[in-house]
């Protein structure tokens, strides 16, 4: 089990940094190249080489996807949804939650069985919030019983469809891309158009996409519930998506680790390049800033339907703030991060509506305030968030990562402004999602072994 050694409260971090693919994006990428036309090459600019990426990868790979590698690219070639084949062995996602929750729904309706698991952290996320759609749909999900009732979790068993599923009108209780994606890639292979509501609108990447590989795909404004919702009609899809090259841009949840030291870090600043602005995802900015962040977006574009651009932060007086509803919704991912930011922010903050991190790669309530004690913060752990007194004495404090690499990420970034050496343990994790993670810092000055 590898560890970091944080020397924390020395020197300011300066210079300019590219990240890797975003990993969300990346996941979407690859499962829709695999579905373009059979013998059709797509190559995938900027994919991330993070562990998660690589779990999808190895699972089409299972399916009888192939792939080729080049300088700068990552040449995937097409089987269409009729091509995907039968893997004899288990579909192992590692730790990945969009892995095994998009591999469902695409797998659902294959006249095919295919049984995905994980690693023990992955075996302990609870999977209804995707069978319940996907059953409504006829397919056959099956998984394991666990410590809640009417809940299952992975191992699953993903069919054989013996017939075509049926387009639904789904209402998701919770806002989720995961949930989301997986029933619109079930849609695709329905007969008659699936309509999904969600409370708030969730990350976009598989709208976007898939609009952008010609689906006949359509976003519904807020209905009388109060929902927002997507429609998808398969009625002119033949089975095969198109497009001739898929461009990845950097991941905003990494950059955020990044921007968040250089607003933490007194004297700090830094530039990170060609990053993805989807506004589904800039909850983090937009709280970085209300936080009195000093944050510039510069060189806007666009890039495979996805908006990019270069951000760079520089050392600020941060204040606490109030982080609920949509807001919270927009940052979920980033959550455990501004909360270590509130920690040196002046004030109390307060996290609302984020009741959905209890069944993240860890309960990341839980375990969010577990770290932010260990550098002496005083919180207070809610059912659906925290609350966050900022802006007091910190100190060394060693950090559990609970197989989380958000967590060991987040306890590494408040460690830099805490004085004196932290330790945090069970980092091999966070090669999941950014494996230049403690390299990316060192470039920038920090002292991390």
């Amino acid at each position: 089990m590898s560890e970091l050694k944080v020397r924390g409260g020395a020197r300011a971090l300066a210079g300019e940094v590219t990240l890797p693919g975003d990993k969300s994006i990346g996941h979407r990428a690859l499962l829709f190249a695999a579905l373009c036309a059979p013998g059709r090459e797509i190559p995938i600019f900027g994919l991330s080489a993070g562990e998660d990426n690589l779990r999808t990868r190895q699972a089409l790979s299972q399916l009888g996807v192939t792939f080729r590698a080049s300088a700068d690219a990552l040449h995937v070639r097409g089987v269409g949804l009729s091509g995907l084949r039968e893997s004899a062995a288990p579909l192992d996602c590692g730790n990945s939650g969009t892995s095994i929750r998009l591999l469902s729904g695409l797998l659902a309706g294959r006249p095919i069985r295919s049984r995905l698991t994980g690693d023990e952290y992955l075996r302990a996320r609870p999977m209804m919030r995707i069978a319940e759609p996907l059953r409504k749909m006829g397919a056959r999900v099956e998984g394991a019983d666990g410590k809640k009732e009417h809940e299952i979790y992975p191992p699953l068993e993903i069919g054989p469809a013996t017939r075509p599923l049926v387009g639904i009108e789904y209402r998701s209780k919770v806002a989720s891309a995961q949930v989301k994606s997986a029933v619109l890639l079930a849609a695709l292979q329905a007969d008659g158009p699936t309509t999904f509501f969600e409370p708030e609108l969730s990350r976009d990447h598989t709208e976007r996409m898939l609009s952008a590989m010609g689906v006949d795909l359509e976003r519904l404004s807020l209905d009388p519930s109060g929902q927002v919702g997507v429609r998808i009609d398969p009625a002119n899809f033949s089975g095969a998506l198109d497009a001739t090259e898929l461009r990845v841009p950097g991941d905003l949840s990494s950059a955020a680790f990044v921007l968040a030291a250089g607003a933490m870090i007194p004297e700090s600043a830094i530039t990170v390049r060609g990053v993805g602005l989807n506004p589904t995802r800039t909850g983090v900015l937009d709280i970085l800033r209300a936080m009195g962040g000093d944050l510039v977006v510069a060189g806007q574009r666009d890039q495979s339907g996805e908006p990019v651009g270069d951000l760079i932060a520089r050392a600020s007086r941060l204040r606490g703030t109030t982080i609920f509803g949509a807001l919270t919704i927009r940052a979920i991912d980033e959550l455990p991060l501004l909360a270590a930011v509130a920690a040196v922010a002046q004030g109390t903050t307060e996290i609302r509506d984020a009741a959905e991190l209890r069944v993240k790669e860890s309960d990341r309530i839980s375990s969010t305030a577990s770290f932010l004690r260990a550098f002496g913060v005083s919180v207070e752990e809610r059912p659906d968030g925290l609350l966050i007194e900022g802006g007091g004495l910190l100190h060394a404090g060693v950090v559990e990562s609970h197989g989380d690499h958000r967590i060991a990420m987040a306890g590494t970034i408040l460690a830099l402004a805490a004085p004196g050496e932290s330790l945090i343990r069970d980092t091999d994790n966070i090669a999941t999602s950014f494996p230049e993670f403690a390299k990316t810092l060192r470039a920038l000055g920090a002292t991390i072994a």
